[in-house]
């Protein structure tokens, strides 16, 4: 019972931290990627679809992000659907090619961006902190319905917390690595 308690605790953390990865990197430092547009939803034929699915999005510089719609008439609400996003990007259509171009981030807006980073950081560590209570909880009451010894408890105990420093040591580095990816000039 511990083990497989351990397991899925562990493939919870496990997701967070996977959680934390994907969140960081759609905070955008002055370069350009393609998976700065994943999360654009635009309008086809009355359902809402992500950008990926109506157009190839490919990197033309560094400092550019092109995107091809597949179908003319696409071109004005792929564009409509970028500039309405909570990017700050301004697109500019020519012909059936759309530039997107990354703004330069000035030393106040990366130090916002910092905020927002360590935010959703700590957002993740209390997320772990969740899974570690509910294990330790249902360790508790399987110890109270006499399904596991006060050794077993305390041990399994142990074990996720081990594994809650391990993962959130993770967290830690990860923001580490975004901060200094944005304070990069």
């Amino acid at each position: 019972m511990i083990a497989d308690l351990k397991k899925t605790t562990e493939a919870k953390m496990q997701k967070t931290a996977e959680k934390l990865r994907t969140d960081l990197a759609k905070v955008r430092t002055g370069r350009a990627h393609t998976g700065l547009l994943d999360h654009v939803q635009v309008d086809y034929w009355g359902s809402m679809v992500p950008v990926s699915q109506v157009a190839n999005v490919t990197l033309i510089d560094s400092r550019t992000i092109g995107v091809q719609p597949w179908e003319k008439p696409m071109v004005a609400k792929v564009e409509k659907a970028i500039r309405d996003c909570d990017l700050g990007l301004n697109p500019a259509s020519q012909g059936d090619l759309i530039r997107v171009p990354m703004p330069m981030l000035t030393e106040e807006r990366r130090k916002d961006l910092i905020k927002v980073v360590r935010n959703e950081t700590e957002e993740a560590r209390v997320a772990m902190r969740n899974v570690r209570r509910d294990a330790n909880d249902q360790m508790k009451r399987a110890l109270k319905d006499k399904e596991i010894s006060e050794d077993e408890e305390r041990r399994g105990q142990d074990e996720v917390q081990k594994l809650t420093d391990k993962y959130i040591a993770e967290l830690d580095k990860q923001l580490a690595d975004k901060e200094k990816e944005l304070l990069t000039v």
